[in-house]
């Protein structure tokens, strides 16, 4: 099960905005599709989170753009969880381009799980909590991404376990 989840891709054009780089709501799109499959990599597919009538909801999201993307760049979204609280979690992200091996963002998701019939926040259950690793140093990350992280062609996700 992966501790750091990297996912390659390449810009599709549909993603430009008329300032001619990657439109600022496909990062937060990306974020939440690439959220969704760590979950289901580390054991919580959506199905199970239905079954057990919980689900995660954005609190808040941080976005730094660093640098711009372009239309048929390839990149690499990378996530992993940097805390786990009682009833919310914190979800951390990069964005970089393998052709220049630069970080073009970095953005965190405050997740706060809740009862899916009422909404309201709810303690996260051990069997959950205990699913997922939290990787609290960034400096591993960008240790991976150094270290033979660098994507050549849009790939399938693919599993980091540091």
């Amino acid at each position: 099960m992966p501790r750091i989840l990297v996912r390659d891709f390449t810009v599709p054009g549909a993603a430009i905005d008329v300032n001619h780089h990657v439109n600022h709501l496909e990062y937060l799109r990306w974020m939440q599709d690439i959220a969704i499959e760590h979950s289901a990599a580390r054991g919580w597919p959506q199905e199970r989170y239905q079954a057990a009538r919980i689900a995660w909801v954005v609190r808040s999201h941080s976005i730094e753009y660093l640098r711009p993307a372009f239309a048929g760049d390839a990149l690499s979204l990378v996530t992993w969880v940097a805390d786990l609280r009682a009833r919310s979690s914190l979800r951390k992200y990069l964005v970089w381009r393998a052709s220049d091996r630069r970080i073009l963002a970095e953005a965190g998701t405050r997740w706060v799980l809740v009862d899916a019939g009422t909404g309201r926040a709810r303690v996260i259950p051990r069997e959950l909590g205990s699913s997922f690793e939290v990787v609290s140093d960034p400096d591993e990350v960008l240790r991976l991404l150094g270290h033979g992280g660098a994507v050549s062609a849009p790939a399938p996700a693919k599993v980091v376990d540091g």
